[in-house]
């Protein structure tokens, strides 16, 4: 890593911190674990806050950051968004949050007006009806992206100026493109690269095509992040290959790093998941890597 690396600064696009001891959180709090991809998560069960997030990150100079909806209350999504609040009074993280939202409920808007009366919302994070694997994807499925509630709710999003940050795996990214097709002012981030947990070359060869699909159109971009595998360190050798085609498909423009910590932190360092980072890309334009890493989530989250 050159000097000049090291010197970028980083906005996190995609990190959460939660209070296990005054809220509720199913996956974090009931005693039994729900199916993670990342396998065993019980490491993570404890309170995270700004001062752990900043001793996570070390020397890289983290100066701002989008704390991603964790998972919380689903009965009042808006209560965690009141709770993200105190935590940058309190500490100056976040800079933005993006909340939940279940674009097919029937409290859509009112969640939806909760939110937007933060002053640090931006949008909300959705994980569509999905199928576990790709021979059984189809299209049509309830709360999916193409179930009409589902996207009676999403139309609101451009009523709040919000962003839809996606989490799909790559074979409903078909569904994706259309539906920023039909929304062309409303802004999709794919979550964690598009979720190519499948590193085989048939799987890999899937998941570029799936992009490629989704690139198509200008008001989707993509983070990168969560390219962890069960069982497995966060590695160079194993995900910087799927680093650089993600970018070269959507562009240093429309591409974004980000930590999702402490989740990622159940396979790597933030030291290592961001020297990773620095690594896959050193052969780019400085100017190009300040995008990555900074540039383009304080443009698309308005930070």
């Amino acid at each position: 890593m050159s000097d000049e690396q090291a010197a970028l600064p980083i906005a996190d696009c995609h990190q959460h911190f939660w209070r296990l001891d005054r809220h509720y959180y199913p996956w974090l709090c009931d005693p039994e674990p729900v199916h993670f991809r990342y396998g065993d998560y019980s490491a993570i069960k404890r309170n995270y806050m700004p001062p752990d997030y900043r001793r996570d990150a070390g020397a890289n100079r983290v100066v701002k950051t989008v704390h991603e909806e964790a998972w919380f209350d689903p009965r009042d999504p808006v209560a965690e968004t009141r709770f993200v609040e105190t935590v940058a009074a309190e500490f100056g993280l976040p800079t933005a949050l993006v909340g939940a939202a279940w674009p097919a409920r029937a409290d859509i808007e009112a969640v939806l007006a909760g939110h937007a009366a933060s002053p640090l919302a931006r949008g909300i994070r959705n994980f569509p009806a999905a199928a576990a694997d790709p021979r059984e994807a189809k299209r049509g499925a309830p709360g999916s992206m193409d179930d009409p509630e589902w996207r009676r709710g999403y139309a609101l999003l451009e009523r709040y100026g919000f962003s839809c940050d996606i989490q799909t795996p790559w074979w409903h990214m078909e569904a994706l493109a259309e539906l920023a097709a039909d929304f062309p002012r409303t802004q999709i981030v794919i979550v964690h690269t598009g979720l190519p947990s499948d590193r085989s070359p048939a799987g890999l060869a899937g998941w570029r095509r799936a992009l490629e699909r989704a690139a198509e159109h200008p008001n989707v971009a993509i983070k990168v992040s969560g390219l962890g595998e069960p069982g497995r360190p966060w590695t160079l050798e194993s995900n910087g290959p799927v680093i650089r085609d993600a970018i070269a498909i959507f562009g240093p423009e429309r591409a974004m790093f980000a930590s999702n910590f402490p989740v990622d932190g159940i396979v790597g360092t933030f030291e290592t998941i961001y020297d990773g980072f620095r690594a896959a890309v050193a052969d780019r334009p400085l100017a190009e890597q300040r995008a990555l890493f900074h540039d383009n989530a304080v443009r698309i989250y308005r930070l």
